[in-house]
């Protein structure tokens, strides 16, 4: 099995009730942690801040690079962060 998503961000991913991307936080809606048989377009993550919806594939966030504090750098050169409830303050 050959995953690219990193398994602390797959982690996070599982737990995850909001999403901090580029300091925007948004509600997760649905989240799929990638595995064997999750291909590049597949949607593993999908976020919601009012009327506005994003989605994100596996290709997206392949290879993020984690730099520091939870906090990963995707291929789009966006910030993503995964928060839980128990973090929002």
């Amino acid at each position: 099995m050959s995953m690219t998503v990193t398994t602390k961000l797959a982690d996070s991913l599982e737990g995850a009730d909001f999403i901090w991307i580029d300091g925007v936080v948004f509600t997760t809606e649905y989240t799929r942690v990638p595995d064997e048989d999750t291909v590049a377009d597949d949607v593993v993550l999908e976020v919601k801040l009012g009327e506005t919806e994003v989605e994100f594939t596996r290709e997206e966030l392949d290879n993020a690079e984690h730099v520091g504090e939870g906090v990963y750098r995707l291929k789009s050169g966006a910030l993503m962060r995964c928060l839980s409830s128990a973090t929002i303050h």
